[in-house]
Parts: C-alpha cells; sequence; structure tokens
C-alpha cells in the first residue's frame, strides 16, 4: 500500500505509477493557476466583488492598477469548467491585460503587445515614471506605515506614510529590476518594474509567524545579542562614507489646527560607522515652508533644530544609549518573539529603564536580525519619569510669559540592506508638547513631527561637502510663493502627506517659502 497526505492509494503496477508521477509533473511545470479549469454560478455582480469570489475559491489574491478596472461596473460571473485566463477576460471585459502570477498573488497589467503607439509617440517604457501604492495588512486591510518599499539592484527606495502610501520614481535604467516590499513580520514580496510602471497598487502583505520552541527564546541572553550587535557595526555597516539622497519633513500642529510645515530634498555625507571621528554633513538641494498666518497667536514651541536631530538619532553612528557596553545594565531586557524580516529573521527584544535607576531614560523595542546581528529597527520612548526633567533639552527658545513642557516622546529609526550592508533607511520623530501661558488655568496642546526618508544610496567617488555648501541648519528657506503645490517636487522621490495633513495644507491661509540649491 502506497500513502499520501495521510490517505491509502490501492497497489497500483510501479510502470503504471511512474507514468502518473511523470504526467503529473509535467502538467505542474508547464501549467499554473491560470490555466486551471473553475466553475462560477454567481450569477451579474460587480467587478470588485467578482474578484473577491475568484480569490476566495482559488487562494489567490489580485494586484491591480484601480485605473485599469472600474470595481463598480456589472459582470457576470457565470462558467463551468473555464480556464481561469479566460474568466478573467471575459470578467475584466478587456483582452489586452496580461496576468503574472507570483507566490499567491496574481497581478493584473496592461499587456505590453497591447501598448501601441504611433511612430512619433514615445514608448512609455523607456520613458521616467513613477510607481505608486497603498501597503496594507492582507488580512485586516490595514495600512502598514513606514514599510520599505526598494529596488532590488539599486539603493533606491522610499517608504509608506502614515497611510501607507508611497510612490517612487522610476527611470528607464531600472526597468528590468525588481520592486522589494519588506515590513517586520510580514512576508516579503517581490513585484519585476515592468510589469508596474506607472500603475498605482493596493500591495497586501501577508504576515509570517515562526514557530518557535519557547525553550529557544529563553536560552538566549539579551545582552549577549546587543553585545555582538555593537561589535558587528564595521561588519554591517561599512567601515567607508556615503552619500544618500533623502527627503525630510517637519510639522507642528496646535491641537488639529497646522502651524508651521517644512519640507526638503537633502544630500547628506554619511560618515564612515567605524574609524573616523568625521562628523554628518547636510546639503539642500530643494525645499519650501509653510506658515499658518491665520493663527491667532504665536506659536509658543520653539524647537531645536530637526536637520541635527535627524542625524542624531542616527543610533548606530551615535551609538544609542540602550546599546550602549557602559549602560546596558542600567536595563532590563527580554526577548519576547522573533519576526520574519526579507528572508531572514530578527529577535525582538524590549527593553525598559531598571526601576531604582534615576539616570537611564529610555523604553522600547529593539529588531535585531538572528543572523548577522545588524540592528533593523529601533522604536523607542522617553520614560515620563525622565520628561520631567529634560523640558529644557527640546525647546531653544523658552518664551518669557509661557510655560512648556514635554508630554510624550517617540522616536522609530531603520535600516535597510544594499549592496551587502546596511545604510540609515528611515527616522521618524513623534513629540507632544504641552504649554499654558503664566497665571493662566488653561493649556494648549502642540504635536511636533520630524521625518527622514532615505530615497537614494551611493558609495562612488564620495568626498565630503565644501563648507560653503552646508545647509544652514536653523533656516533653509527663502523665496516666496504663493500656495501648497502637489507637483512642487516634479521629479523627486518624496512622502505624501497624509490625508489629514494635506487637508490642513489646503485650508489655511499660508505664507510659502522656497529653496533651490545646486542641481542633482
Amino acid at each position: 500500500m502506497l500513502f499520501s497526505n495521510g490517505k491509502i492509494l490501492p497497489d497500483i503496477p510501479a510502470i503504471a505509477l511512474l507514468i502518473l508521477l511523470t504526467f503529473r509533473l509535467d502538467a505542474e511545470c508547464q501549467e499554473t493557476i491560470l490555466d486551471s479549469l473553475f466553475t462560477f454560478r454567481s450569477g451579474t455582480v460587480k467587478t470588485g466583488n467578482a474578484l473577491s469570489i475568484i480569490s476566495r475559491q482559488t487562494g489567490y489574491n489580485f494586484t491591480y492598477d484601480s485605473r485599469l478596472i472600474n470595481s463598480e461596473e456589472k459582470t457576470k460571473l457565470d462558467f463551468t469548467d473555464t480556464r481561469l485566463r479566460n474568466i478573467l477576460d471575459s470578467v475584466l471585459k478587456n483582452d489586452s491585460l496580461a496576468y503574472t502570477v507570483i507566490d499567491q498573488y496574481i497581478i493584473i497589467s496592461r499587456s505590453i503587445s497591447s501598448r501601441q503607439h504611433s511612430p512619433n509617440t514615445p514608448d512609455p517604457l523607456t520613458l521616467p515614471g513613477s510607481i505608486s501604492g497603498i501597503i496594507v495588512d492582507e488580512e485586516s486591510k490595514e495600512p502598514l506605515p513606514a514599510a520599505t518599499i526598494g529596488l532590488k539592484r539599486k539603493g533606491r527606495g522610499t517608504v509608506t506614510n502614515n497611510n501607507g502610501e508611497f510612490t517612487l520614481r522610476i527611470t528607464p535604467d531600472c526597468l528590468n529590476d525588481t520592486l522589494v516590499i519588506s515590513y517586520l513580520g510580514f512576508l516579503a514580496r517581490e513585484i519585476p518594474l515592468n510589469q508596474s510602471i506607472t500603475n498605482t497598487y493596493t500591495i497586501a502583505l501577508k504576515r509570517e509567524f515562526i514557530s518557535i520552541p519557547e525553550i529557544i527564546i529563553k536560552n538566549q541572553i539579551p545582552q549577549e545579542i546587543i553585545f555582538k550587535t555593537v561589535a558587528s557595526i564595521a561588519d554591517n555597516y561599512g567601515n567607508t562614507p556615503a552619500y544618500l539622497t533623502g527627503f525630510y519633513r517637519e510639522g507642528v500642529l496646535k491641537k488639529n489646527e497646522l502651524q508651521s510645515y517644512s519640507e526638503a530634498v537633502l544630500h547628506i555625507f554619511k560618515s564612515p560607522y567605524t574609524g573616523s571621528l568625521q562628523r554628518d554633513q547636510i546639503k539642500v538641494y530643494k525645499s519650501r515652508k509653510v506658515e499658518n498666518l491665520s493663527s491667532d497667536d504665536t506659536m509658543t514651541v520653539r524647537l531645536k533644530a530637526g536637520l541635527s536631530t535627524i542625524l542624531e538619532l542616527d543610533g548606530i553612528r551615535n551609538t544609542f544609549n540602550f546599546i550602549s557596553r557602559e549602560n546596558v545594565d542600567n536595563y532590563v531586557y527580554r526577548i519576547t518573539d522573533i519576526v520574519s524580516y526579507d528572508e531572514d529573521a530578527a529577535y525582538l527584544i524590549e527593553f525598559a529603564r531598571r526601576a531604582e535607576d534615576d539616570v537611564t531614560i529610555f523604553t522600547g523595542t529593539l529588531y535585531i536580525n538572528t543572523d548577522d546581528h545588524a540592528l533593523l529597527r529601533a522604536d523607542f520612548e522617553i520614560s515620563p519619569e525622565s520628561l520631567r526633567r529634560m523640558k529644557t533639552s527640546f525647546i531653544s527658545v523658552p518664551l518669557k510669559e509661557f510655560i512648556t513642557w514635554p508630554v510624550s516622546v517617540n522616536y522609530s529609526v531603520s535600516y535597510r540592506k544594499v549592496f551587502g550592508r546596511y545604510f540609515l533607511n528611515h527616522v521618524r520623530g513623534d513629540l507632544v508638547f504641552a504649554s499654558r501661558q503664566k497665571k493662566k488655568i488653561f493649556r494648549t496642546q502642540f504635536r511636533v513631527f520630524l521625518e527622514l526618508a532615505v530615497t537614494d544610496i551611493n558609495t562612488k567617488n564620495v568626498k565630503r561637502f565644501d563648507r560653503e555648501d552646508l545647509a544652514p541648519i536653523h533656516s533653509v528657506f527663502s523665496k516666496t510663493i504663493n500656495s501648497y503645490d502637489p507637483d512642487f517636487w516634479d521629479n523627486l522621490d518624496f512622502l505624501k502627506p497624509e490625508d489629514d495633513l494635506l487637508q490642513a495644507l489646503k485650508n489655511i491661509n499660508v505664507r510659502m517659502h522656497e529653496y533651490s540649491g545646486e542641481s542633482l
């Protein structure tokens, strides 16, 4: 008797079994889910509902440009033993679409052969363009903020905003590359760019649970993992400088009213992570600032310079307090899980200040690669007890008639592996302050954020910037312009403002300033 998937099969002559297995292997090599036969009896439904029904029955999810398919249009889903490819052609009422199967996803895009153009019309595949989309949790459909989107063979990339949205500029030399979407705890996805150019996708990531016996986690000593992280900095992050291009933004909101908003495309000289005393440098290529003229009083929060703060938050270059060898004994560490990331896994280590310690100020979570011990991400905050002692650390120009203090301070810093080494990828800070006028009872709350997304990395012919080219850290804006222009960044990579922020920018009476530096 033979066993297959727990079922007993009757005796089969050896030659017949060999022929049967050979046939099945050949069929699997030649056919995809698109060639499989399916039966549907759903009648007339909306196109979006039809795709959902097909997805449930086949086990494959669809990814497509919303401009290609009208999900509200009525279609007929009534087929008997029909190839899925033919079903899709009929349901979508468009035989010029192409279907690509990658893992458990079917990507719907325009067929390259259908992109006909006259001799005077340039081929769109030869033109610069962009790919935009929303990254969501496949199960909950919730957006994934700070997901990493990068090109597999280049240093180009970006991250999603808090709405899960991203846009990445695509140039002709990228067209044969592959888009890689990563998020800690989720399976990474890869999409060929020649299937994605100019498309807007909703891309779903599937959460991956790594089954690790509890005994394995308990036998790991978190402090030793952190020591290995610090000891491996030269191997993981390199000892040579690099040029980074990044998009920086910061904003201040009083209650929910926007007070000021700044954006800039930056060139960053990233000094070596080891063996150098050189400091990082910043040049501003292009920037703008929005100030709210309709505010009925002056802003009482004056933050210390955001650009310098962003550089200081590179905790591998400027060692985080909570991973430095001299401070490890002041914290309590605990490995709580092991999560997937790209093709690797990461220790999830939670840390907190010791109750009896008055020096340490942070609490948070570290994600450290289980293989090479690189720090992939750090999420941390300043404990409430420490905030009460640190009000002067954040406010550069305290106003005499106001009392201002920090309520919460949260940071997130992540790194991305490119060219065989890790680079700074994303920095985000979210701070809340309270302020009240002296001899007054009521207080006003301010929300402040600052963010840097690294969009390009270059390691060739790297030299320090000339002193006269460096950004004036405290003020980089000039040239008044009249309104918020969504096309201001042209072909530069940038982070799209979240829906609520974009609405606030449209609503306020703005005074805008623009700064332009040298050409890229």
